[in-house]
């Protein structure tokens, strides 16, 4: 299989990966045909890259951090639960125990799955379902942080808190109306507050629930905290944010990044990581971008890539200590005809030779929103 952006597709491609709709139900399955008006929807519901069947990659796999089936199944669940909690009149002293033993499950499924997947790397995983953005990120979020944590050495029930911190984030959001979240132009500053706010209502709902540690609404409140004090609600700075907070700070960012919105595409992992980067010191601990770079998978599998040497290729397989530097199946020479006899380069044994740009990278946009 290949990865292509959308604007790539030509009418015949074929899927190569199942499409999923908001309710977990199959939209387009494997080997369906592409047609211009297929196309044309999936760009519109937000669809930024597709995996797509290929003759020359067919016998390359994409590794799964989750199954599909349990990644449907906790979308529906944080859903559900998501939506129990919008429905639920606001007042002092109504807590969700139900909810909590819910979102408890999410993370249970979530820990069984990927738990003994240390030296697992990070995929994408929000390009094969048509969703609301914010259970789709929040799902994402959760799933990418909880491998850091497992990276970084915590125990099974510091991921239980991290993890559900993570999931839960974003749930101040429910309070926002949906046509806001999702606007296609510019905020005013009116509209930017009221989007600033969903730090602390998220930290009111979670704060009394008896069924969820406290540590998991300070997550929600201080997500958006950054180093140097230029985050929000409160502005506080350096160590007085929470590691857990800092940590899905970075992925929420991550996440925004490489996910298509109504304003703009998603950028690809290498374009985000990059962002990141950017904000080493300022803006997030150097000690957490660097790992999270070394978690990444920032060419993902079936991606086309330009080498320095002019040829271009695919990446089939990643080297896990090496994340910037795959395995590349060499397809096209530097003239641009296609090879009799690919042949498979380890760029973590030739470094005189690097990926110098991706096919198609103007679908990304230049900088990120958060």
């Amino acid at each position: 299989m290949r990865l292509i952006p959308i604007n790539k597709c030509r009418p015949g491609m074929k899927l190569a990966q199942r499409i999923y709709a908001e309710d977990g139900q199959v939209l387009l399955t494997e080997q369906k045909e592409l047609t211009d008006r297929l196309i044309r929807r999936l760009s519109q519901c937000g669809i930024s890259y597709v995996y797509i069947q290929d003759a020359s990659t067919d016998d390359i796999k994409v590794p799964q951090l989750m199954s599909d089936e349990t990644r449907i199944r906790a979308l529906g669940e944080l859903r559900s639960g998501f939506r129990a909690m919008a429905n639920t009149p606001g007042r002092k002293g109504v807590t969700y125990p139900y909810v909590a033993k819910q979102f408890k499950g999410i993370m249970t499924s979530i820990l069984d799955e990927i738990a003994d997947q240390a030296d697992a790397m990070i995929m994408l995983h929000n390009m094969g379902t048509v969703d609301h953005y914010l259970y789709q990120h929040s799902l994402n979020v959760c799933i990418y942080t909880t491998l850091l944590g497992i990276a970084a050495g915590y125990s099974k029930d510091e991921l239980m808190v991290l993890g559900l911190g993570a999931l839960l984030h974003d749930v101040g959001k429910i309070y926002i109306p949906r046509p806001l979240l999702t606007k296609p132009g510019s905020l005013t500053k009116q509209e930017y507050v009221a989007i600033q706010r969903h730090t602390e209502q998220g930290f009111q709902l979670l704060k009394d629930e008896p069924n969820l540690p406290l540590l998991v609404a300070h997550c929600a409140l201080q997500h958006h905290e950054r180093l140097d004090g230029s985050g929000y609600p409160r502005g506080i700075r350096g160590d007085e944010i929470h590691d857990y907070a800092k940590w899905i700070g970075v992925v929420d960012s991550y996440d925004a990044m490489t996910s298509s919105r109504v304003y703009r595409s998603a950028m690809l992992p290498h374009q985000a990581i990059e962002s990141l980067f950017a904000g080493t010191g300022t803006l997030y601990e150097q000690r957490m971008i660097q790992l999270f770079r070394d978690k990444v998978a920032i060419y993902p599998i079936g991606l086309t890539v330009k080498l320095s040497t002019g040829e271009e290729g695919v990446v089939v397989d990643i080297n896990s200590a090496y994340a910037h530097r795959p395995i590349v199946r060499v397809l096209f020479n530097e003239a641009g005809e296609e090879l009799r006899e690919p042949y498979e380069i380890d760029l973590s044994k030739h470094l005189s030779i690097m990926i110098s740009g991706i096919p198609g990278e103007d679908v990304g946009p230049d900088s990120a929103a958060g």
